[in-house]
């Protein structure tokens, strides 16, 4: 598409300077901190117990990154959740492949994709962000790479997503469901009682995805990207959009010269529309959190919620849509 007609269509005002990262103004607005905040957590989906136990951390002066990874990896532990860590859904092939990113505040971060037998993918990354002079490991060096650090393999392929995954190999439809969490992801931010933002993500992938397939999750920029001076996004959905667009990184350039979160986030979705005419056939969305405190969510159909842990309340918050 041409890049006057997207502008065109992508109706935010005064945004159409910033709407691609190729022509992002440096002339225009730059973020302004009001102050510090107190203390939030946001997380995709109504993850609830994975934003209490990291909200509840921040409150008592644990750090962003800490109550990052601490949330994040309630639900890579939770057997009822398919698409994150134990029990995942696995591939076409039977494997439970697990992707995982962390970024703290100095702008450091860590990635595994295509991790095997570990229960806490985000841990791994947090190790190769700080153990390691690279940001991600992959497949057998990754896996490797966390037997060295001390984790433990383990079998992460219950009976309930054998069974589910057994059942599928019957007619092997491959057709993502909107909003049924068969294909999505807890990306978590974190803003600390120091002002420090960071974020992590992690996930099992799309169900009975083809071996070896990565989506936007592990993927700085994509699935999680920070500015500690502005704020912070994470996406959730089809990661195959979410990579082409860098939503995340977008999101946080476009806070920089001012946007809200909210505005950011609108601005994020409506690209993935107009590059892709099957929108209504996926799911998409961002939350982001700037520095300020203030936060935004936004994708294209109805369904999606974020969590919200400040003040000590625990909240799910429905997000605005496209559709």
């Amino acid at each position: 598409m041409k890049r006057r007609n997207f502008i065109k269509a992508a109706g935010i005002a005064g945004a159409g300077a910033g709407l691609l990262p190729g022509s992002l103004n440096l002339n225009a607005a730059t973020f302004k901190k009001q102050g510090k905040p107190s203390p939030i957590c946001i997380a995709t989906w109504n993850f609830h117990e994975a934003s209490k136990t990291a909200g509840e951390l921040l409150y008592k002066g644990t750090s962003a990154l800490d109550a990052a990874e601490q949330g994040v990896r309630i639900e890579e532990s939770n057997l009822k959740n398919t698409t994150v860590g134990n029990g995942g859904a696995p591939d076409r092939d039977g494997n439970v492949t697990l992707d995982a990113c962390i970024m703290a505040p100095s702008g450091d971060c860590g990635s595994v994709v295509y991790l095997k037998e570990i229960e806490h993918p985000v841990s791994v990354a947090r190790k190769v962000m700080e153990e390691t002079p690279h940001v991600m490991l992959a497949g057998e060096g990754a896996l490797q790479f966390a037997i060295q650090q001390g984790f433990q393999r383990k079998n992460l392929l219950t009976k309930e997503s054998e069974k589910a995954w057994k059942e599928w190999l019957k007619n092997k439809e491959y057709k993502p469901i909107i909003n049924i969490e068969n294909h999505d992801t807890i990306g978590m931010l974190c803003l600390d009682n120091k002002g420090d933002i960071a974020g992590a993500c992690t996930t099992s992938g799309l169900a009975y995805k083809m071996n070896g397939r990565v989506g936007d999750s592990p993927i700085i920029g994509a699935g999680l990207y920070l500015d500690n001076e502005v704020g912070g996004a994470v996406a959730t959905g089809m990661g195959e959009v979410i990579l082409k667009s860098v939503g995340s990184f977008l999101i946080v350039e476009l806070m920089r010269q001012g946007k809200s979160p909210q505005e950011a986030c609108e601005i994020a979705v409506q690209r993935i529309i107009k590059q892709n005419p099957n929108y209504k056939d996926f799911q998409a969305a961002f939350i982001a959190l700037n520095k300020n405190g203030e936060i935004g969510s936004y994708c294209i159909h109805e369904g999606f919620s974020y969590a919200k842990y400040q003040d000590n309340k625990n909240t799910n918050n429905p997000s605005q849509s496209y559709l």
